[in-house]
């Protein structure tokens, strides 16, 4: 007879998180984030009011990664799933990454500039 084929196993997923800060247990009663990152809104508005709740909750530096991480969707999470394996080490360096990956989309400042386009009636 012929030889038997083996099916193909699934690669495992990848996780950028360290060892580290994925055997941190973020507690069931936790309050979690209800904001929401796509990729296409103001990253520093976005990362304001997570910082802020995750001030107010008592969050530690492995689950304050954990939790960002759950605020994305869409291109944000395409982005953050590209990362590679264990790539993640500390809320600082992944607030970092998520900042120059999506820079281009915070809000800039109004300068006096723009008010050239102004017309009166």
């Amino acid at each position: 007879m012929g030889e038997q084929i083996q099916p193909a196993r699934a690669k495992a997923r990848t996780i950028p998180f360290s060892q580290a800060i994925m055997e941190v247990v973020v507690p069931m009663n936790f309050v979690t984030s209800k904001i929401m990152f796509t990729g296409t809104k103001d990253l520093k508005a976005h990362l304001t009011a997570f910082h802020a709740q995750m001030m107010i909750s008592g969050g530690t530096n492995a689950m304050n990664c954990k939790l960002l991480m759950g605020t994305f969707t869409g291109t944000a999470l395409r982005w953050f799933i590209s990362l590679p394996d264990g790539h993640i080490t500390s809320f600082n360096q992944f607030s970092m990454l998520f900042r120059k990956q999506f820079i281009v989309n915070q809000a800039l400042p109004p300068i006096p500039f723009d008010l050239f386009e102004v017309k009166q009636r």
